[in-house]
């Protein structure tokens, strides 16, 4: 019988979906060190403001907050501490090559437990002018119109 997972997200970065097109994901997983999977576990960490970047064909995460676990006696690993992200050799040449054509960053989206062990979702993501911000927040507006206006008359009011 398996074990019911209620939540295993840890941490999502919404913010990375309103600063950024973003376009292919990649599964990653994540090498972490001393008590930070243990933070992990608690639900602590913070994916805005963190990157990834492609160092001697290894891709490493940057600016990840995972704070100091507080039951550890010590903790002596910086807590955005670059970390190495876990691909396939031909997913890191995939990636990099689309980075060297220009425009691209690779930016986490999400981070999650999945069978135990810690995993990033990154994605590909060409940056937003202030305009294509603005649009999308009108977007999201209308969008919302549209359901309100959808459940009065499903619920028979004509106002």
């Amino acid at each position: 019988m398996k074990k019911p997972q209620s939540d295993p997200v840890v941490a999502r970065n919404r913010k990375a979906a309103h600063d950024y097109h973003l376009g292919e994901t990649w599964e990653a997983g994540i090498v972490l060190q001393g008590m930070e999977v243990k933070a992990l576990r608690a639900g602590r960490a913070s994916l805005i403001g963190g990157f990834a970047m492609v160092e001697d064909r290894e891709i490493w995460l940057h600016g990840v907050h995972i704070p100091q676990y507080s039951q550890a006696r010590w903790f002596n690993d910086g807590s955005r501490r670059k970390r190495k992200l876990l691909l396939h050799r031909a997913e890191i040449d995939k990636i990099e090559r689309k980075v060297s054509e220009g425009g691209l960053s690779i930016v986490p989206v999400l981070l999650y437990f999945k069978n135990s062990h810690a995993k990033v979702e990154i994605a590909l993501a060409r940056g937003k002018k202030n305009w294509d911000k603005r649009q999308t927040l009108a977007e999201r507006e209308a969008d919302r119109e549209t359901e309100r206006v959808l459940q009065r008359r499903l619920k028979g009011r004509t106002d």
